[in-house]
């Protein structure tokens, strides 16, 4: 979030403020930087999903804020203009190796080029990014939830023609990582994908339970101080229950910060897509259909940051016309759906909410 960022600058560096005055300085995120390079200086636009994340947009206008503006002592030709996602952002101009001219479309925030490339146009679409943390949006359609539960609200993209489309998203900070740690940190396994060999030797965690709030917890909790709970071990326990407790962990956060979402946005959630390369773990992916308690969906192409950014760049070339002829460009590759019952789901996530809170100090 760029707002305190700007404000510093302007706080801290003399000739920033001197050339804020004088009409001369240019604020802004990395898609309005990489713009105005590809186009030689001509074009200096953000689009709105990169707007909202600077902290003085103004998210049911879909402008910048003139009072937030005067909070961080910005002026507003110093911020780029705000365009449509699948705008015309400008054409290449004197870049080695690129011809001159060609049109710029497609401009999207990380987590909303995801969305957008799970095909996630709906509300209630919900897709699960596994990295080194983990990273869910939720589709919210035309209508801005705020949510109470420490979630962010945010724009999803914007359509010529069409509405503004919001999302709220939450992460959690370790996901991924938790895998390198035992990797790493403990060296029970020598790389990251024997963690699943060595999780599908035990039937269950063993009573086991890893909470890797290994930097913290983020959403829907924003404990900092929270730290990494290891529980339940007996002289029983081996390295496979201490692995198949962290994949576990990992998804159980995940329905933490979904079912609020579930909740706060009002909205049926009928499946959640993912995306990241932890989707390849086939047994983490069954864990999170369990304990979300409804399909999980594996698309043919899990990069779906730059599949996002591309599609929205075809809509505004004209490749595709609209957002029906896109609903089958990246078909399913697996489904995998619940087998646990909601009895056994409920008591699951009563232990693990145990577990949780014993994180905070």
């Amino acid at each position: 979030f760029s707002g305190t960022k700007m404000r510093w600058i302007l706080e801290n560096n003399n000739d920033a403020s001197r050339l804020m005055k004088n009409g001369n300085l240019r604020f802004g995120t990395v898609d309005a930087f990489l713009i105005s390079r590809l186009t030689g200086g001509r074009s200096f636009f953000t689009d709105h999903s990169n707007a909202s994340r600077t902290m003085v947009y103004d998210l049911a206008k879909g402008q910048y804020d003139a009072d937030l503006l005067k909070l961080f002592k910005l002026t507003e030709d110093a911020l780029p203009q705000i365009l449509e996602s699948n705008g015309l952002f400008g054409n290449t101009h004197k870049i080695p190796g690129l011809m001159d001219g060609i049109p710029i479309h497609g401009v999207l925030g990380d987590q909303q080029a995801a969305l957008f490339g799970q095909l996630g146009f709906h509300k209630g679409d919900a897709k699960i990014t596994f990295g080194t943390g983990s990273f869910l949006l939720f589709n919210t359609g035309s209508q801005i939830v705020s949510s109470k539960k420490g979630l962010l609200s945010t724009v999803a993209w914007k359509l010529k023609n069409e509405k503004i489309v919001y999302a709220l998203e939450g992460g959690a900070f370790v996901c991924g990582a938790a895998v390198q740690w035992l990797r790493d940190g403990l060296g029970i396994i020598k790389k990251t994908s024997d963690v699943e060999t060595l999780a599908r030797t035990v039937e269950d965690a063993g009573g086991v339970e890893f909470v890797p709030a290994l930097t913290g917890l983020g959403a829907p909790y924003w404990e900092p101080e929270a730290r990494g709970v290891m529980s339940g071990l007996t002289r029983g326990s081996t390295k496979a229950h201490i692995a198949r407790a962290t994949l576990e962990g990992m998804a159980l956060q995940n329905v933490d910060i979904l079912e609020v979402m579930r909740l706060e946005s009002k909205a049926k959630l009928a499946r959640v897509r993912v995306d990241g390369g932890a989707t390849e773990n086939e047994l983490l992916m069954q864990l999170q259909a369990d304990y979300l308690g409804i399909p999980v969906e594996v698309p043919t192409n899990i990069e779906t940051t730059s599949a996002g950014a591309a599609y929205m760049a075809g809509l505004g070339a004209g490749v595709w016309k609209d957002l029906k002829s896109l609903s089958s460009i990246n078909p399913l590759q697996k489904k995998f759906t619940a087998k646990l019952s909601p009895v056994l789901r409920k008591k699951r996530l009563q232990t693990w909410h145990k577990a949780v809170f014993s994180s905070f100090k």
